[in-house]
């Protein structure tokens, strides 16, 4: 007796991933879901939604790998800070040798022709292919009747008829699939990527111009507060109390903590990435910050402070 194909598939957790699965898993494919984790997006989506659909799912931790590659990627960005491509790539490198290893027969993606101006025009998929050394092995099942066939369908492990022609950014074709596989819950295209938020975007490329060495927790800062630079110090000014209570943990040494001793108010959090000492000029902006972002004490004359040095 033939035994069942075996696919590996790169899932996000939005719908078309979720397509792309039940389409093979309706032809008696075996299905095992590949997610990854960064600086710039989790997995919460993707377990989300493969607990939804009874999906086993890899986790991935690329975040070193892919902080390099965001600083200097080889086929450039998009609208924002977002190297898509070379993003894509590297997840499929992953995949590739996942397949190996665990002797899957293929990697599939939820791929849509144009659905993405820069990384899912013809050119870029094909691209995609062939750096990540998947040629002939790399499936998607939305688009596949619009280009080459792949090994597995030439194999007839995969029917091709049964494979669709979606094509461009109109989700009609989707939502209807979704009716049929009885999908009542998906997110919203936008994607949880941090790299293509704007105002996200301008604080990481502030960052990498001023400190080109900056690490994973310099760039985990960059999510919370108000950021001001003074020179090469930051200084980050907590917008609640959660916000707070996070810039405490993410203190390193070297850091400042600055709050008000007799007000309440915001936890500000001052990096400085110079050699020396937090200069008193510097750590006086942040206090003045501190200040005006309490509604309470933004006008006092009485403000006292605390000041903690990270050692």
């Amino acid at each position: 007796m033939r035994r069942k194909p075996r696919a590996i598939f790169l899932f996000s957790g939005g719908l078309d991933s979720i397509l792309g699965v039940k389409i093979l898993q309706e032809q008696g494919i075996q299905v095992a879901g590949l997610t990854f984790v960064s600086c710039f997006f989790d997995a919460s989506q993707a377990k989300k939604s493969a607990k939804e659909i009874g999906l086993s799912l890899k986790v991935v931790d690329i975040s070193d790998e892919h902080l390099k590659i965001v600083k200097n990627p080889r086929y450039g960005r998009g609208k924002v800070m977002n190297p898509c491509i070379d993003c894509h790539l590297l997840m499929l490198k992953y995949a590739k040798k996942i397949m190996q290893k665990e002797k899957f027969d293929f990697v599939a993606t939820g791929e849509v022709l144009e659905e993405r101006p820069m990384s899912q025009n013809k050119q870029a998929l094909l691209l995609l292919e062939k750096e990540s050394s998947l040629s002939g092995y790399l499936l998607r099942p939305l688009s596949a009747k619009l280009l080459e066939k792949t090994i597995p369908e030439e194999e007839e492990l995969v029917k091709r008829e049964k494979l669709l022609d979606i094509r461009g950014r109109s989700r009609k074709v989707q939502i209807k699939l979704a009716k049929k596989f009885k999908i009542k819950e998906y997110p919203s295209p936008a994607g949880g990527c941090l790299l293509t938020d704007p105002e996200f975007g301008k604080r990481l490329k502030e960052l990498f111009e001023k400190v080109p060495q900056c690490g994973k927790l310099d760039i985990y800062l960059l999510k919370y507060g108000r950021h001001f630079w003074r020179k090469k110090a930051k200084v980050v000014v907590g917008r609640n109390e959660k916000e707070n209570k996070v810039l405490k943990k993410l203190v390193q040494p070297g850091d400042v903590l600055i709050e008000m001793k007799n007000y309440s108010g915001p936890t500000t959090l001052v990096r400085n990435y110079g050699k020396r000492k937090c200069s008193s000029e510097i750590i006086d902006f942040a206090k003045q910050l501190t200040q005006y972002y309490s509604t309470k004490a933004r006008t006092k004359k009485d403000v006292s402070f605390k000041i903690t040095s990270i050692t």
